[in-house]
């Protein structure tokens, strides 16, 4: 039996709901990164001037505006060359990561992915941004980190399979 004010009351006193929430500390905000690329997803695969060859609106007109201010010209110039491309290349792993992440499917995969995704629109469509700090992308990317470091979190197909392979052992 643990004293007056030790802290520690077994699995249903303060302890055990410390433990919980810190099993569940990172599960809001998967929610939130997953749902975000999901739609950022959708939102240019429905968006026919997003994939236009040009204008207002464009994946080629973005990366013509900021080609001369990005952290890696090169990177703006290689998208140049197939805007369209690239665009649909953006849009589906967003998608992807989204649903993975919210699905817990390869939780680290998925989260690395949405890091490198954020690291690249950091680099170069709001690297000019200032103060920094006003840029989203470096946020996201920031988001993307613990997700990258701790894998999935509360109910996943990660973990499903994890115990599905425990149990065939």
């Amino acid at each position: 039996m643990h004293g007056y004010g030790s802290g520690s009351y077994g699995v249903d006193g303060p302890r055990g709901l410390r433990d919980q929430a810190g099993r569940y500390a990172l599960l809001p905000l998967r929610i939130f990164l997953g749902v975000t690329f999901v739609y950022a997803g959708i939102d240019k695969l429905t968006d026919s001037a997003f994939f236009s060859a040009g204008g207002a609106g464009s994946i080629g007109e973005m990366m013509r505006a900021v080609r001369d201010s990005s952290a890696i010209p090169g990177l703006v110039d290689l998208a140049l060359k197939n805007p369209e491309g690239f665009g649909y290349a953006i849009a589906i792993g967003e998608l992807l990561v989204g649903l993975g992440t919210l699905a817990g499917l390869w939780s680290r995969l998925a989260a690395l992915g949405g890091a490198l995704i954020s690291l690249s629109l950091w680099l170069t469509v709001s690297w000019q941004t200032e103060p920094y700090y006003y840029g989203n992308d470096l946020v996201y990317l920031m988001a993307w980190l613990p997700l990258v470091l701790a894998g999935s979190v509360g109910p996943s197909a990660d973990a499903l399979l994890a115990a599905r392979r425990r149990r065939s052992l």
